[in-house]
């Protein structure tokens, strides 16, 4: 049996149509189970949750609160919870496809080598449009986008599934651990590096995991998301993660880090270059941007 989990923090605008695109899809009810972990809701979450139990009631829909505020803690009670062996988390601001689950359980049920899975994240801009200074850089760290083909394969260099969007073994909790409690995101605090933290781990034990394009995410974006002050939150969240993360492992891991920064800037020079001679400095000056506000929190 596949359990889904969606963590949720006042998400009341967007939670009935996540679970009512799980509902739609082509996998049974009796097959999967939907735990809903409230990491302290203060809007009408509790209602659309109830809206939907009315409208899907062959859905089996569990409900719990974790008081401990962060999203890895309620990623680690949704792992608690669950009964299925197969876990899937969606994030609770997106739609799915329709074959989204049925897709990743015929996956880990062919493919025995495989212990986590991720498909594509694809944003739904609310405003209509993208902004004229996203790159796919910005794109994938604002948005969460990822697309990586219409094939399945190992995921390509370092990347990893994206958090929202991931399916996995309950055993590779087991195996690995728990979500890192001192990272991911707190209330209106958007820190980050809790899945490269586990996806670290899983390659440190040689374990396997692959993108599949068959379990497709829809990410709703707001307005807001696109502007100055999420930025620079979200920028400054990476920054502050990847410190805590890799001191975490070791002094050493963090100095590798640091140099791998230096070389990010190189890179990031080099695009500012070619967005300046294709005239999109915009696009150049956010990726800059962007870089600042990630290494003046990374050597806080």
């Amino acid at each position: 049996m596949l359990s889904v989990i969606i963590c949720t923090y006042n998400r009341d605008k967007y939670i009935y149509n996540v679970l009512e695109s799980l509902a739609k899809g082509t996998l049974l009810p009796c097959e999967y189970e939907i735990v809903v972990v409230d990491n302290n809701c203060t809007d009408n979450t509790k209602d659309e949750l109830a809206r939907f139990r009315a409208d899907w009631p062959d859905v089996d829909l569990k409900y719990f609160l974790e008081t401990n505020q962060g999203l890895s803690y309620a990623r680690n009670r949704g792992i608690k919870e669950a009964e299925g062996s197969i876990l899937v988390y969606v994030d609770d601001d997106a739609f799915v496809n329709d074959r989204y689950l049925e897709n990743y359980k015929e996956l880990l049920e062919r493919r025995t080598d495989v212990s986590a899975a991720g498909g594509p994240i694809i944003p739904h801009y609310e405003t209509g449009f993208e902004p004229r200074w996203m790159t796919y850089h910005l794109k994938r760290l604002l948005t969460g986008y990822l697309f990586f083909g219409n094939k399945e394969k190992s995921f390509p260099g370092d990347n990893y599934p994206g958090g929202g969007n991931a399916a996995y073994r309950k055993e590779v909790f087991e195996k690995v651990g728990l979500y890192n409690v001192e990272l991911g995101r707190k209330g209106g605090d958007l820190g980050g590096g809790e899945e490269k933290d586990i996806f670290a781990k899983m390659k440190a034990n040689r374990m396997q995991f692959v993108y599949t394009p068959g379990s497709i995410l829809y990410h709703s974006i707001p307005a807001y998301k696109l502007e100055k002050d999420y930025f620079d939150r979200v920028t400054c969240g990476i920054g502050e993660s990847e410190r805590k993360r890799t001191l975490a492992v070791s002094r050493k891991s963090y100095a590798v880090r640091l140099f791998k920064e230096a070389i990010k800037w190189g890179g990031t020079i080099v695009l500012w270059l070619k967005y300046l001679l294709c005239l999109k400095p915009e696009c150049g000056n956010k990726l800059v941007h962007f870089r600042w506000n990630v290494t003046k929190r990374l050597v806080k």
